[in-house]
C-alpha cells in the first residue's frame, strides 16, 4: 500500500530559514576592525614601486622601508588589474582609477605581426613606456590618454581613468608611473617632475598639491642580485621622500604591479597619524594583512576628507585589523610565506584539477561494462555476477575519488609549498591524506554493512572539512589548491566556490541519507535543520561571507525537503517550498542591504547598485567571470561529464540509480537539491560551472558506489524453508524492504 506523504511543515521550515537571516545580521568578519580614529590627514603622498614585495625588504639593504614598515602598518597587496598579469603600465593606471584598468599596449603601435609590444624577457612584463609632454613648466600631458579612456569603455569594469586626480583640486606626480595615475581623463597632470629633486625643491613639490603621487622605479630584476640593487635604489628614493615629506602627512607605499609574468602578492605600507601598527585590510579583501590595488585610491580621498565617488571606484578605504606580531621578522615573513602559497598553488590547481577530472571520467568508464554485468533479471539466466573482489577494488576507488577535493583541502595543513618540486609534493600529501580517509571509511562497519554508509559517510567528511575551515577562518580555503587565491582579485575570505561546491553536496547527502532513518513524516524537518545549519555557516558575514551562496543553498534545501518523503512531487509541496525559499532569500537580501555600504555582502551591494542605476558594471562582470569560468575551468569539463554519466549511464535500467531513488527517496531528493544549488551558486558567484563541477566530483562517484551496490542485490528472493516458514524480519536499511535468511 502506498503511503501519502506527509505535508511539509512549511510554517517551521519558514521560521527556520527566517531565524537564519537574522543571523546574518551579526558582525561582520573580525579582520576589519573599523576604521582608524582622527585619521585625517594634510597631505596624503603615495610612493609606488611595481614589483616590490616583502622578501625584498629588510634592515640592511633597506632601511627606509624597514623602520616604516616597524612604525606604521603593514600588509600584502593584491595588485588585479583588467590585464594579467598586472604589469606596470597597468597598476599605474589601476591606481588612478580606484578600477580595475588595463593599459598595457593601448596606444602603442603593434609589432610585426599585429600583436601588443612584446616584454624584454618573456619572464616580464614590458617596462613602462608612456609618451609625456611638456606643454609648460608646471605640468605635463599625457597625448595617448584619449585611447586610454576609449580603450576602458570595451572592458566591463566601468572605469574612468583618472578618478582619484578629478576627485582633488590638484595631484603632483613625480616619475612617469606617478604621471599615468595622476593624469585626468583628457590627459592632463596638474604637477609633474621627471625626478624628485634636491631637498629645498623637493619639499616644495611634494606641499604644492594635497595629494603626491611619486614612482620609486621597478624591482624587475631578472636574478635575485639585481632585484637586490634595484630594491636598494627605491630605499634611497623613498628616504629622499621622507626628508622632504610635509607635516601631518600620511604616507603609503606599494608595489603597485607586476614585473614578472605571474601575479604576484606585494608589499604595502601606511605610515601617518592613526597608523602605527596593526595589519591593513578593506572591505575589499575582509581578511586582515590584505589589501586591494583599488582600495588605496579611496584609502588616499578618505584621508583628505573627500567623498569616494562609489559609482567609478570599486574598492573601500583601507582599515586597521589586529593579529600583527610584535617582531617585525615574523610579520614580514607572513607576507612572504603568503605571497610563495598563492604563487605555488596558482601554478599546482590547474593540473590537480585536470588530473581529478581524468581520473573520474577513467572510472566512469570502467564502472560501465561491471554495471551492465551486475543487471541481472529475475530468473535463473542473466550476465555472470562480476567478482566480488573487482567489485570491493571499485568501491574503494570510488570513494578515494570522492574524497580526493576534502583531502586536497586538508592538504593545506601541510606547507608544501615551502619547498623544491612543491606540485610533487603537493601530490603526494594529497594522496597520503586521500588514502587515510578512505582507509577510515571503508573501515567503519556502516560502510560494510549499509547499503548507504559510504553515501553517508563520505558526505558527512566533506561537509565537516569545509564547515570546519570555515569555523575557523577559512585558512584550508585561502591561497589553497582547492581554495581561493587573492592574486586572483575576487575573494579573501569566506567559502571559495570549490569549496562550496564540496560544501553543498555534503551537506545536502548527509541529510538525505538521515532523512532515510527517520519515519517519513519527520523528514523535511531533518533536512531543513541540517539544512539551516549548512546556510548558517554559508552565509554568516563572519564565516562562509557569501550571501549569494546562502541564497543558493536555501533553494537546495527548500527542494530537498520538498521531496524527501518520497512520492510525486505535488503542486502544493512544491510551492510550499518555493515560499520558504522566497522568504529566505527576501531576508537575506533585506538584511545584508541594509548593512553599512562598506560592510555588505555580494547580494547587498548589487542590490544597492541596482537601486541607485550602477549594477550594469557589477552585470556585466559577473557575466565576463561565468563566461571566462565556462570555457577554461577543468571542472567545468568534469561537470558536463559528470551529468552525461549520470543521465546515459546511471539512470538506465542497468544503470542502477533509478533503483536506488526507489528505495531511498531522500537520495533522490538530495541530488535534485545539490543539483539547483550548485547551478545557482556558481552563476551568482561568477564561477559557471566550477561549483557544479566540485559537487560532482564529491557526489557522482559514491552515488555510483550505491548503485552498484543495489544492483548487486537485485535479484534477491526471501527463500522458504520446506517444512515451516523461516522468520521474515523488515530491513532497517530499507524501509518496506522484506529480507530473509
Amino acid at each position: 500500500m502506498l503511503l501519502r506523504p506527509a505535508p511539509l511543515p512549511t510554517a517551521l521550515l519558514l521560521t527556520l530559514l527566517a531565524l537564519l537571516g537574522l543571523a546574518l545580521a551579526g558582525p561582520a568578519s573580525p579582520a576589519a576592525a573599523g576604521p582608524v580614529e582622527d585619521d585625517e590627514a594634510d597631505y596624503v603622498l603615495i610612493a609606488g614601486a611595481p614589483g616590490l614585495r616583502w622578501d625584498d625588504i629588510d634592515a640592511t639593504r633597506t632601511p627606509n622601508l624597514w623602520k616604516l614598515a616597524e612604525r606604521g602598518s603593514i600588509g600584502s597587496l593584491s595588485t588585479r588589474s583588467a590585464h594579467t598579469p598586472t604589469c606596470p603600465a597597468d597598476g599605474w593606471l589601476t591606481l588612478g582609477a580606484g578600477n580595475y584598468a588595463e593599459r598595457t599596449g593601448v596606444g602603442k603601435e603593434p609589432a610585426e605581426g599585429g600583436s601588443a609590444p612584446e616584454p624584454d624577457s618573456p619572464q616580464l612584463c614590458p617596462k613602462l613606456d608612456v609618451a609625456i609632454e611638456r606643454p609648460d613648466a608646471v605640468g605635463a600631458y599625457l597625448p595617448d590618454q584619449e585611447a586610454v579612456v576609449e580603450h576602458q569603455r570595451e572592458l566591463p569594469y566601468g572605469t574612468v581613468p583618472g578618478a582619484l586626480a578629478e576627485s582633488v583640486r590638484c595631484t603632483a606626480a613625480v616619475g612617469p608611473g606617478a604621471a599615468v595615475a595622476a593624469a585626468r581623463s583628457f590627459g592632463r597632470v596638474d604637477r609633474y617632475l621627471p625626478a624628485l629633486p634636491a631637498k629645498d625643491d623637493a619639499k616644495k613639490a611634494l606641499t604644492e598639491c594635497l595629494l603626491s603621487i611619486v614612482d620609486l622605479g621597478a624591482i624587475d630584476g631578472r636574478t635575485p642580485s639585481q632585484r637586490l640593487r634595484q630594491a636598494a635604489a627605491a630605499d634611497k628614493l623613498l628616504g629622499q621622500v621622507l626628508a622632504a615629506r610635509p607635516k601631518n602627512s600620511t604616507l603609503l607605499v606599494a608595489g603597485v604591479a607586476d614585473t614578472e609574468a605571474s601575479s604576484r602578492l606585494h608589499a604595502v605600507i601606511a605610515d601617518g597619524k592613526g597608523w602605527e601598527g596593526g595589519y591593513l585590510t578593506s572591505a575589499t579583501t575582509g581578511r586582515a594583512g590584505y589589501l586591494q590595488l583599488v582600495d588605496l585610491a579611496p584609502t588616499a580621498l578618505h584621508l583628505l576628507g573627500r567623498d569616494i565617488p562609489k559609482r567609478i571606484m570599486v574598492g573601500h578605504a583601507a582599515v586597521l585589523a589586529d593579529g600583527r606580531p610584535a617582531d617585525l621578522d615574523q610579520a614580514t615573513a607572513a607576507g612572504t610565506d603568503a605571497d610563495r602559497r598563492a604563487a605555488a598553488a596558482r601554478t599546482v590547481s590547474s593540473w590537480f584539477f585536470w588530473l581529478l577530472a581524468l581520473v573520474q571520467i577513467g572510472l566512469f568508464t570502467a564502472v560501465v561494462p561491471l554495471l551492465r554485468r551486475s543487471y541481472r533479471h529475475a530468473g535463473p539466466t542473466g550476465p555472470t555476477p562480476p567478482p566480488q573482489r573487482l567489485v570491493s577494488v571499485l568501491e574503494v576507488l570510488l570513494t578515494g575519488a570522492s574524497l580526493a577535493l576534502p583531502a586536497a583541502l586538508i592538504a593545506g595543513v601541510v606547507p608544501w609549498w615551502r619547498f623544491g618540486r612543491r606540485g610533487l609534493i603537493f601530490g603526494l600529501v594529497t594522496a597520503g591524506i586521500t588514502l587515510l580517509l578512505t582507509f577510515v571509511t571503508v573501515r567503519l562497519p556502516v560502510y560494510r554493512t549499509r547499503t548507504l554508509g559510504p553515501v553517508g559517510v563520505v558526505a558527512a567528511i566533506a561537509a565537516a572539512v569545509v564547515g570546519i575551515d570555515l569555523l575557523t577562518g577559512a585558512r584550508l580555503q585561502l591561497n589553497g589548491v582547492a581554495g581561493y587565491s587573492v592574486l586572483e582579485g575576487t575573494r579573501y575570505a569566506g567559502i571559495g566556490m570549490v569549496g562550496m561546491g564540496v560544501f553543498f553536496a555534503g551537506v545536502l547527502l548527509t541529510a538525505g541519507t538521515l532523512a532515510q532513518l527517520v519515519p517519513q513524516r519527520n523528514r523535511p524537518l531533518l533536512v531543513s535543520a541540517i539544512g539551516a545549519a549548512g546556510v548558517l555557516l554559508v552565509g554568516i558575514p563572519a564565516l562562509g561571507a557569501d550571501a549569494g551562496g546562502a541564497v543558493a543553498l536555501t533553494a537546495g534545501v527548500c527542494l530537498t525537503a520538498a521531496l524527501c518523503p518520497g512520492g510525486w512531487l505535488t503542486f502544493k509541496r512544491l510551492a510550499l517550498a518555493m515560499a520558504a525559499g522566497v522568504v529566505a532569500t527576501v531576508v537575506f537580501a533585506l538584511i545584508d542591504v541594509r548593512q553599512p555600504v562598506d560592510q555588505q555582502g555580494s547580494l547587498g551591494r548589487f542590490l544597492t547598485q541596482l537601486s541607485d542605476g550602477t549594477s550594469g558594471p557589477t552585470l556585466n562582470r559577473l557575466g565576463d567571470a561565468n563566461r571566462i569560468a565556462l570555457v577554461t575551468s577543468p571542472l567545468t569539463v568534469l561537470a558536463l561529464v559528470s551529468a552525461v554519466f549520470l543521465w546515459v549511464v546511471l539512470m538506465r535500467p542497468w544503470g542502477g540509480l533509478k533503483r536506488l531513488y526507489g528505495i531511498y527517496p531522500p537520495i533522490r531528493a538530495a541530488v535534485a537539491g545539490i543539483g539547483l544549488a550548485s547551478i545557482l551558486g556558481g552563476l551568482l558567484g561568477g564561477a559557471a560551472l566550477n561549483v557544479t563541477g566540485a559537487a560532482a566530483a564529491t557526489a557522482i562517484p559514491v552515488l555510483t558506489l550505491g548503485a552498484m551496490r543495489v544492483l548487486g542485490h537485485a535479484a534477491d528472493r526471501t527463500r522458504i524453508a520446506e517444512e515451516a516458514p523461516s522468520p521474515v524480519t523488515v530491513s532497517d536499511d530499507t524501509p518496506g524492504a522484506v529480507s530473509g535468511t
